[in-house]
């Protein structure tokens, strides 16, 4: 139930004192200067308090979605791996499309209108936002809400958590052919890029993350046992892994090479910081002729010819850092078919005779 009271003050000036009560919920009081101004208030206070949205504590309705932004970046944003550059371009996105909202008018609904804008737009490079980006994204957004709400006491009630995630398909198994990786790997090599070559070699041969090679620094490399250590891993565990045979000798020839005074394994021309190698890696695809192919494939391909030289799962998952083998059973067929191979050429060499 709602009422607005006019008041009549001095000078003839006239004010609106508007009240919401609703059973089970503490009565709201406002007052206003115009009556269609206690009017509107009173309609989105009614509609925020069945929907849930509207919250006790006064800094949902005082603060927008770009408030808790500045906060956010300069608490958390700050302390995150400076490699996580899409992390920022995430919020950036929900700041254009919810920058300007009080943080208790971000409705599930509002929040799945932007998510939806994402699908099928247009990412840097071209290619299309997927269902998984899109999840990426309403990700990011719900850390924020979940920070006001835990840490700062902004919120009461999480509008992200009412929101189901989108359907992704199913984990894609892309790797190289032989004819695809001989080809990448020479457009690798005629390249303005000085370090790509090396960081595709490297890739393929541990299965790497790229944000996880080109933070290397020379400390991380063992040349002589062989080891590289990866500090920057995903799941924020120290991982070792190995490196072996023209993978290990090009390193050692990057190390002879390398400028001394930064200790980056892949520097940029400008600075010592890691290499940006996008839009080589791109132009690379280009040239080579290769579609439908990411940087992070090359994990897939390392992957895959790990299983078909005969690898288990276990195997595959301790190269890669994955902690469960629920991650690499995309790869079993390709193991399968290696161990349908070796049972059958072990029946032919104890039972060919016996036909």
């Amino acid at each position: 139930m709602a009422t607005i009271e006019k008041r009549e003050l001095s000078g003839g000036v006239a004010s609106y004192r508007a009240r919401v009560r609703i059973k089970g919920h503490p009565q709201q009081i406002a007052t206003f200067e115009r009556l269609t101004d206690a009017k509107r208030w009173v309609q989105q206070t009614e509609a925020a308090i069945r929907e849930g949205r509207y919250f006790k504590t006064s800094q949902a309705r005082k603060f927008t979605f770009s408030d808790a932004l500045e906060r956010y970046r300069t608490e958390i944003l700050i302390y995150e791996k400076a490699s996580n550059k899409n992390l920022a371009n995430y919020l950036a996105y929900w700041e254009k499309e919810l920058g300007a909202y009080a943080m208790a008018d971000i409705t599930p609904a509002l929040i799945v209108s932007a998510r939806n804008k994402l699908l099928g737009s247009k990412g840097k490079f071209g290619r299309e936002r997927s269902p998984t980006t899109a999840n990426r994204y309403v990700s990011a957004l719900s850390h924020v809400f979940t920070v006001a709400i835990n840490d700062w006491e902004w919120l009461e009630i999480h509008p992200v958590r009412k929101i189901s995630k989108l359907k992704q398909p199913r984990g894609r198994v892309r790797f190289l052919s032989d004819d695809e990786r001989e080809r990448l790997l020479e457009a690798c090599k005629d390249t303005d890029n000085p370090h790509l070559y090396n960081i595709v070699v490297l890739a393929l041969s541990t299965g790497a993350r790229k944000m996880e090679i080109v933070g290397l620094k020379w400390k991380d490399i063992d040349l002589e046992r062989g080891t590289i250590i990866l500090h920057e891993t995903k799941n924020g565990e120290r991982r070792v892994i190995p490196i072996t045979g023209y993978a290990r000798s090009l390193m050692q020839t990057q190390h002879e090479n390398r400028d001394k005074q930064c200790d980056y394994v892949f520097p940029s021309k400008a600075k010592c910081q890691p290499i940006d190698i996008r839009t080589a890696w791109e132009n690379a695809l280009t040239k080579a002729g290769i579609d439908d192919f990411r940087f992070h494939d090359l994990r897939h391909s390392a992957a895959s010819y790990l299983a078909m030289n005969g690898a288990t799962l276990a195997e595959i998952a301790e190269v890669l850092g994955h902690k469960t083998l629920q991650m690499v059973k995309r790869y079993a067929h390709l193991s399968e078919a290696h161990t349908h191979k070796v049972v059958a050429s072990m029946n032919e060499k104890i039972f060919g005779e016996a036909k």
